[in-house]
Parts: structure tokens; sequence; C-alpha cells
């Protein structure tokens, strides 16, 4: 099986600056969230960052399993982890890397709302033109398989181990990735293997 996928690997600066302008579109948006809430777990690194350039420490997450491989998810997302502060009547800022399939946001905003938030908005890095939710704040439009500074050798392994390593180097390279840097994973993987 070929791998039909094309990346997109930005960069952790270039992550850093869609952050910077998703903050001033909130700000201008004269939105000010009570809480932010990172949705685990690629939603995590995004939310510390806003909650340093929003100037708001009032941090939660929430987990919920959906993806099990790259391109692939389950049926639907299950929420394995609720909301655990009191949200009743507050104004929340859910936070996620990726607005996908939106089935993720659209559990976790309707989940806050379930527990009283008073305005839930939904700020993302990326969102993809078929997804079910369109965030009120995000960056870019992709149709790309967003490989995360977070999730880099993550996604290597899962790659490896469906395909071969020449294309998913070749595929992962012409999206974006750093090539001394995917080597190093590659050798990785291929020790860890060997353990």
């Amino acid at each position: 099986m070929g791998l039909n996928v094309e990346f997109e690997v930005p960069s952790w600066d270039e992550i850093y600056e869609m952050l910077l302008s998703l903050a001033d579109k909130i700000r201008r948006d004269n939105f000010n969230p009570d809480l932010i809430v990172g949705v685990c777990r690629g939603g995590w690194p995004p939310a510390r960052v806003m909650s340093d350039l929003l100037g708001n420490p009032k941090l939660a997450n929430i987990s919920v399993e959906f993806y099990v491989d790259v391109a692939e998810t389950k049926s639907k997302p299950v929420l394995t982890q609720p909301i655990t502060i009191p949200v009743e009547g507050k104004r929340i800022l859910i936070l996620d890397d990726v607005a996908d399939t939106g089935k993720t946001l659209k559990l976790v905003r309707d989940h806050l709302l379930s527990k009283g938030a008073g305005e839930v908005k939904i700020a993302t890095i990326y969102y993809k033109p078929w997804s079910i939710i369109t965030p009120d704040y995000y960056e870019r439009e992709t149709k790309r398989w967003i490989v995360f500074p977070w999730e880099r050798k993550e996604t290597v392994r899962n790659l490896m181990k469906k395909h071969k390593v020449e294309e998913v180097r070749r595929r992962l390279i012409s999206g974006g990735m750093d090539p001394d840097l995917l080597d190093r994973f590659i050798e990785e993987i291929m020790m860890e293997s060997e353990e």
C-alpha cells in the first residue's frame, strides 16, 4: 500500500507565529476567556502558549481519544477525561492544534455547555475544509496531514509500521521535515525495534 497522504511539517517558529496571530484575533474580538481548555494531546502545547500570550494562567484539559494512526480515526471520539473544574457561567476558549473532522471539537464544546459554560469559543492553528466545526479563530486552512513539532517522532514511528522507509522519508521531507532530524528518528526507531 502506497503512502497517499500529503504532509505539512511546520516548524516550532511557524507554530509560534500562528499562535501570536491567533492571540491577536482573540484580543481584537474582545474575547477574554475565564478559562483556556486544551484538548489532549495536540491541544496542550498551543493551549500553554496561548495562556502565556493572553496573560491568562487559568488552564484546564480535556482528553478525547479519536485518532488511532496517521489519517485514521475510530468511528467516533470518546471523552476519556471530562473537565474536572467548575465551568458554570464561564467564558471558555477551547484550544486544539487542528479542526480536522471537527468531531472532537464538537464533543468537547457540547460537554462544556452541558456543564453550564456560559460562552464557548474554539481556536485551532489549522482548519480543514471538511470539518463539521468551523473554529471561531484559526490561522491556516489545509487539506494536508499536519505533523506538529510535538508529534514528529510518533508520526515517523507510525508510518514506518506500514510503509517503506524510503517512501516515508521522501514524503515527509517533501512536506518540510528536516532530513537530519528525520534520519535520527528513523535510526532510533529501527534500534528500538531491534531491542
